[in-house]
């Protein structure tokens, strides 16, 4: 009967560490945050300006490329991150420029849940229509 209760006893410690066996490597990763891309394409006209609506469905960072512009190829655009609302598309405060068409992110930064618009104007340089296409890469 001593042996049963020694071998009960050795066993029980064995799963009693086992069961506390914690991992003391330290790394914590964040969670992957899944991101989606709307692309929008369209026309300005002279002297104006348009805009598209989009969700958001978390906090995250938000970057909006105007890809192309044309004609000419090197049209100076408006472009800006907003609100939607009456009166159009307000932007968010430092989230709006002058910019030319490229492969690189013209706007950055931390958006909130909601929705948003992307608003691509006329600066003053257009001598015709200008045909467009505007990436938003969100959260």
């Amino acid at each position: 009967m001593r042996r049963d209760l020694v071998a009960l006893i050795g066993a029980s410690a064995l799963a009693a560490a086992a069961c506390h066996n914690d991992s003391t490597s330290g790394t914590v990763s964040a969670p992957a945050v899944t991101r989606t891309t709307d692309t929008f394409s369209g026309t300005v006209q002279i002297g104006s300006a348009v805009f598209h609506s989009f969700p958001v469905s978390k906090t995250g960072a938000t970057d909006v490329t105007l890809t192309a512009a044309s004609p000419p190829p090197t049209v100076v655009m408006g472009l800006a991150l907003g609100t939607p609302g009456d009166a159009g598309c307000t932007p968010l405060a430092g989230a709006s420029g002058n910019v030319v068409a490229g492969s690189t992110p013209q706007i950055t930064g931390l958006t909130t849940a909601g929705t948003l618009c992307v608003q691509i104007r006329d600066v003053g340089q257009q001598t015709a229509a200008v045909s467009y296409t505007v990436t938003v890469t969100h959260p």
